[in-house]
């Protein structure tokens, strides 16, 4: 469980106003940003690193753990830069992270024996198919709540111990440990003090037992992964180490950690059963807060750990969508369509009303609730009169089409949420007010997008700033969240269904 010790908070007086800062980190998968709050938790300062992707094989996905060090200590250091502060004036640092990316390094040297395999990576869907072959799925679902998926770190890790020469047996031997991207970082920051990870993360790896909250030795003895090599696991908002003084100038303690989608349901103030968020980037990943139940879903949703917070596991459904931003910066880049996302829109606006075309974006495959990697993308309806604005807006379109097929699988499995639902949105294309309308109208309920979008990095702010004492409790942040704007539906339910079953339609003759 969390450790209780106490942390001082650094508090710096200049006149009579005590200057207490938090410093987010956001460590994506094309890029890391550093955001500085105030005791509001009002961003001050922003700062964002992209870094090379790597694709040796098809299929492969890798990322150099130097360039993830590397971004996380420049951005960190320009947000001071930029706010004109030193770091002894930050009173914490909250991380968030990539999910399910997997790093093995030297528990001496703290040096990496490969690449990062990142999230997306497919390499090891052989191994995946040989488990289920032995009936082993069952199992692993029962106590991870994850499906036996290469996407999660257990079979990523099992890869890297069989190809780093002498990696099992080094293992074996202490050498060798392992961490998703947050354990990474806090081990490099700390100067190889700390060894942990959170519960979120943790429950992504495939190897913990979300129930019992600890690692699974069954499932750690089928992947060949001693336990020895594994981080001790905290609670979100926790002492997680301090950052040697060397690196910022100043040392200062760890105190919230949650992977990318919980941070952003912690940054949504989604704290109740019942409430559901999506951030729609790339893809979309939306999660319903189930509060201590975990269930079992009968619709290829993922059970996991929105939060723990003073040993109490809060758990959660989740549903990904593979393709969402994905596809206007296909629509951008290679058809050519637009010359800046923010220009669908208009184009959208402009569109033919008359028509009605359906674009499946299944570039790789459809996520939940159909889990079909397999299928590929298609369009339905196309006239001699469709032209570029009729596909941008069948292609945000299908954003609102698919969400809805989450939020509907997940309020088959949560039966007991007997509340109307408002979706809190938030990410890159939430910004779109033609795609987040359309959005309410399909599901038929309220979206509401906060002022502030980069919920991901204010999630862990909260939960490193409350740790401190600076920020509210859950009650007292849930009041301060603020809203930009409230979408409502303005669409007839008949016709909203209407149009869903076309959808339905349209993604089963791809199936």
């Amino acid at each position: 469980m969390g450790s209780k010790l106490s942390v001082s908070v650094t508090r710096v007086k200049i006149g009579e106003e005590i200057m207490s800062y938090i410093v987010a980190i956001d460590q994506g998968t094309t890029s890391t940003r550093s955001i500085l709050f105030d005791r509001n938790m009002k961003a001050l300062s922003v700062s964002q690193r992209e870094f090379k992707q790597y694709f040796p094989k098809s299929g492969w996905v890798e990322h150099n753990p130097n360039d993830l060090w590397e971004t996380t200590v420049s951005t960190f250091k320009e947000v001071l830069e930029k706010a004109g502060l030193s770091a002894g004036k930050v009173s914490g640092i909250g991380i968030t992270n990539q999910r399910e990316t997997t790093l093995v390094w030297d528990r001496k040297t703290g040096q990496c024996l490969s690449n990062a395999i990142v999230w997306q990576d497919r390499r090891t869907s052989e191994f995946c198919k040989e488990l289920k072959g032995q009936d082993l799925e069952e199992m692993i679902t029962r106590k991870t709540g994850l499906l036996l998926d290469p996407y999660f770190s257990s079979t990523k890790l099992n890869w890297l111990l069989n190809n780093i020469p002498g990696g099992m047996a080094r293992a074996k031997n202490g050498e060798l440990i392992f961490g998703t991207v947050d354990t990474y970082l806090i081990w490099k920051l700390t100067g190889g003090r700390s060894h942990v990870t959170d519960a979120t993360n943790a429950a992504r790896t495939m190897l913990f037992n979300i129930k019992d909250n600890n690692w699974d030795e069954e499932i750690c003895d089928l992947m060949d992964v001693s336990v020895n090599m594994l981080p001790r696991v905290l609670d979100c908002s926790d002492y997680f180490g301090e950052v040697e003084e060397s690196i910022f100038g100043a040392s200062i303690p760890i105190l919230g950690v949650a992977g990318d989608q919980q941070a952003a349901t912690l940054g949504q103030a989604c704290f109740k059963p019942g409430m559901i968020k999506s951030t729609y980037g790339t893809g979309c990943f939306s999660l319903i807060n189930t509060g201590s139940q975990m269930i079992k879903s009968t619709n290829k949703m993922l059970t996991t750990i929105a939060y723990r917070l003073d040993g109490k596991t809060t758990y959660a459904l989740e549903g990904s969508i593979f393709v969402a931003g994905a596809v206007v910066q296909w629509l951008r880049d290679e058809m050519k369509f637009l010359k800046v996302a923010e220009e669908s829109d208009d184009l959208a606006t402009a569109a033919d009303t008359d028509q009605r075309i359906y674009f499946v974006p299944a570039f790789t495959g459809l996520g939940a609730p159909y889990w079909n990697p397999d299928v590929r993308g298609a369009i339905f309806g196309l006239n001699r009169n469709t032209g570029p604005k009729e596909l941008v807006k069948s292609a945000l379109e299908s954003i609102a089409y698919q969400s809805l097929d989450l939020i509907k699988a997940m309020k088959s499995d949560f039966r007991s949420s007997k509340e109307d639902i408002v979706l809190r949105v938030d990410g890159g294309m939430a910004a779109s007010d033609w795609t987040m309308q359309y959005l309410s109208n399909i599901i038929q309920a309220p979206v509401d997008r906060p002022k502030f979008l980069e919920t991901t990095a204010l999630g862990v702010a909260w939960l490193a700033g409350m740790k401190t004492g600076i920020y509210p409790d859950k009650l007292g942040f849930s009041k301060q969240l603020e809203t930009d704007k409230r979408f409502t539906p303005n669409l007839p339910p008949k016709d909203a269904d209407f149009l869903y079953k076309g959808w339905q339609r349209a993604v089963s003759s791809i199936l």
